[in-house]
């Protein structure tokens, strides 16, 4: 989703912006009139206009006590709050209300929503690494408290009257394509992983799983779906009609979804840019309708929103339909149930005038809405609500703090290291080059707030002890000259230790800007031989979250170790130190692989087939169908010790279908009916304490050909395990990870012979049987029957 923060009225033309105080509308011929300073606030229940309502009474059920209250709206009230700005009922007592607010990774300024202040409380919250980091430490627990925080704090801004009560995250698009510009924000390229991941955020973020009395902050997935191109060739997200097969729509691209919504219960959803088999996202009923709210059970307290402007969109880049009142009556028909953006705010009156909608598609919408503020506790008592006694107290507390170091420090992935790393007590001067060495802002990627610090690589290295000559070499990781080279060789031919921080950043993967290369941007590939013609103990820290090959890196003798970054948030120079000294053991994993840089030239980004194809040169996509030879495989990560891995008990070796189905009856999905728990002894035969992230892999041909090079199927992160002791690694697996999926987009399981391999590159292996007849766990809804 874009966020618009233009802060300017384009009085004529046919795509006008405007700003509504702290928030911007897109959208045709908006008329600056509407505009009206935006305040948040709360109905008043006890003397306000509603208080004899039945939205005022808590003893009713969130959507009788939202339908009580849009009966009096008339159709005019509909639309003006039919937008991600909520003009509100003034004669009802209701105020304005924003929808857009934004918090990836800590509660952000980057939506329209929130409201910073200059100074003193409020002026900043808590920043954490970008979700690619937190992906790659594989940690649920982890990820469910670093939710916990962001909804605590999003709450506290609410109760200060400077932000929303809902938020436009998480992103759980699979990381289909390396040239994506927006994968920073997700977990990785595994599907499984994402929706693991997207269950235990939205745990955390909303309060628990459907909570009750109250909802603490609503999450909102995005994007709905096969979302995962921007600008790529010329095509951008708003035009792109992405192609995929039922098979692996209900595989791969839908699978974190029906975690967001089926299981976890999210309370939103947004639909994307980008069209499905030719039809706009939001205008598709049968994604909307038959998928999301028949299929998953996504009831009538929680809505769809649009990503902003993709209303529009509909007509005027998709050519869907022949107008913009056309296109809202298509998406709220649709269940597009709030428009980021202005056209329903513009065009409904036309829509209804023309007969394309009624007043009762309207009023549904809108009452989803207002069950979903039910829920939040919008309408009751501050009194009787813990949420509502958050305060700037229970903002970036130490404790929050600590969790966004903690994060930094348990993503991080060591990609090479010769003994090297730690770095020895003796190496005291330290030359520190590139174009991330002092980043400030820039670990903090995309969708970001105001933090309360933000330590650099070189502040981290000199908090830890170190006499630095700091050098960019390059000025920024795009320049192409070579004039700073010589400074910076000198420095490191000064040095005891060399470090070069660079890679890539948001200059090459962001919003609107997919990749068209994955080498080493800029003269950084030039400048990183020249530092290793020199002989001095060499470590290159990569920054950004998509990959670049590594090849040269891992081939020369000269580069001594290399860590992975990512984004690493407001204490990423203070973890990257503790790291690099040892202080803390690295045991983060690749939740993506490194290709070769060829791969850009053998498949292209409108292609979204993830199978390999040889009639189109497709080599397959994602390690679980990529047919070339990665630079870095996924889940690869290197450890300061060494462990040893062996099964705590045995493996069965043969698995009944028919009983395992029979035992999956009480489960509350078939699918998610227990397949085995494995135990792993994790034993450390190094001299290192350090944490160990388990993988989990099953391969089979068992199934409809082609078949994947394996599945992760399972994971958990041990901590802390000792030198020369152990731990219990244990991993469930429902039936769903060891299930294909037809051609029909259901998940079965089959007879047949598979493998169970431990760890990347695999430790331990394990073969089991299957036997008996296929046994159907789900059943998709087939495209073209919407209901």
């Amino acid at each position: 989703m874009l966020s618009l923060l233009v802060l300017a009225v384009a009085a004529n033309g046919a795509a006008a912006t405007l700003v509504h105080s702290n928030v911007t509308i897109s959208g045709p011929n908006t008329d600056a009139s509407q505009v009206t300073p935006f305040v948040y606030g709360f109905p008043d229940c006890v003397n306000g206009p509603l208080k004899d309502n039945a939205v005022c009474d808590p003893t009713k059920d969130p959507i009788t006590r939202a339908k009580a209250v849009v009966s009096l709206f008339t159709t005019a009230e509909l639309i003006a709050n039919s937008v991600h700005q909520s003009d509100g009922v003034a004669r009802l007592g209701l105020p304005p209300y924003n929808w857009w607010s934004e918090a990836s990774h800590g509660v952000a300024w980057t939506g329209p929503g929130v409201i910073f202040a200059d100074s003193g409380p409020f002026s900043y919250a808590t920043s954490f690494p970008q979700p690619i980091v937190l992906g790659a430490a594989f940690d649920d627990t982890l990820t469910k408290s670093v939710a916990t925080v962001i909804s605590t704090e999003a709450r506290a801004f609410n109760n200060a009257q400077r932000a929303g009560l809902d938020y436009f995250t998480p992103n759980i698009n699979p990381w289909r394509d390396p040239r994506w510009g927006r994968g920073q924000e997700t977990p990785g390229e595994d599907a499984f992983h994402t929706a693991t991941y997207v269950y235990h955020l939205v745990d955390g973020f909303q309060g628990g799983i459907d909570p009750e009395p109250y909802v603490k902050v609503i999450a909102d997935c995005k994007h709905f779906a096969a979302y995962d191109l921007d600008d790529w060739g010329g095509v951008i997200q708003r035009q792109f009609n992405a192609i995929v097969s039922t098979q692996e729509m209900s595989e791969y691209f839908l699978k974190p979804f029906q975690s967001c919504v089926r299981d976890a219960k999210v309370m939103s959803v947004m639909c994307s840019y980008n069209s499905v088999n030719g039809v706009p996202a939001c205008a598709d009923k049968y994604l909307l309708q038959t998928v999301l709210r028949d299929y998953w059970k996504f009831g009538d307290d929680r809505w769809v929103v649009s990503d902003c402007d993709a209303v529009q969109s509909i007509f005027d880049e998709h050519n869907y339909t022949t107008s913009y009142q056309a296109a809202a009556a298509v998406a709220i028909k649709a269940g597009t149930d709030i428009n980021c953006g202005s056209i329903y705010y513009n065009y409904l009156q036309t829509a209804l005038n023309e007969s394309l909608v009624v007043r009762a598609d309207i009023e549904k919408t809108l009452v989803r809405q207002y069950a979903s503020l039910v829920r939040l506790g919008y309408f009751d008592s501050p009194d009787k609500q813990p949420y509502r006694q958050l305060s700037w107290d229970d903002v970036s507390t130490p404790a929050s703090e600590k969790l966004a170091y903690t994060v930094a420090a348990e993503g991080f992935v060591l990609l090479k290291n010769d003994g090297t790393l730690p770095l020895k007590k003796n190496l005291k001067k330290m030359a520190l080059i590139g174009p991330w060495a002092n980043a400030t802002e820039d670990m903090q990627g995309n969708y970001y707030g105001t933090a309360p610090f933000l330590i650099s690589p070189l502040m981290g290295a000199t908090a830890a002890g170190y006499s630095v000559q700091y050098v960019p070499g390059v000025s920024s990781v795009l320049d192409t000259s070579n004039e700073g080279f010589a400074a910076a060789v000198e420095a490191a031919k000064a040095a005891d230790v060399v470090v070069f921080a660079g890679g890539i950043d948001e200059s090459v993967e962001a919003e609107g800007l997919d990749r068209t290369t994955i080498v080493w941007p800029g003269a950084q590939l030039d400048l990183i031989k020249a530092l290793a013609d020199i002989g001095k103990p060499f470590i290159v820290l990569q920054f950004g979250a998509g990959q670049v090959d590594n090849s040269w890196l891992l081939s020369s003798k000269a580069v001594n170790g290399i860590v992975w970054t990512g984004y690493p948030g407001q204490a990423g120079g203070t973890a990257i130190f503790d790291i690099l000294t040892g202080k803390v053991a690295p045991a983060g994993r690749l939740p993506l692989m490194q290709y070769p840089a060829n791969y850009v030239s053998q498949i292209g980004m409108l292609d979204m087939q993830l199978r390999p194809n040889k009639a189109t040169g497709n080599p397959g996509r994602t390690y679980q169908w990529y047919t070339g030879k990665p630079v870095v495989e996924y889940g690869f990560g290197l450890h300061y010790t060494t462990f040893a891995l062996s099964w705590h008990t045995q493996p069965a070796v043969l698995y009944d279908i028919g009983k395992l189905v029979a035992n999956a009856r009480s489960a509350p999905h078939l699918d998610l009916g227990t397949f085995d728990t494995f135990g792993v002894t994790v034993r450390n035969t190094g001299h290192t304490t350090s944490d160990f992230v388990a993988l989990l892999f099953v391969k089979t041909t068992a199934g409809p050909p082609p078949f994947p090079n394996k599945a992760l199927i399972g994971y958990t992160r041990v901590h802390s395990v000792g030198a020369g002791s152990a731990a219990t690694a244990r991993i469930s697996v429902a039936l769903n990870q060891i299930a294909r999926t037809d051609k029909g987009g259901n998940a079965w399981i089959y007879p047949g012979a598979y493998t169970l391999s431990l760890d990347v590159p695999e430790q331990i292996t394990h073969r089991f049987v299957l036997i008996g007849a296929p046994a159907q766990l789900t059943h998709f809804p087939a495209p073209g029957h919407s209901s």
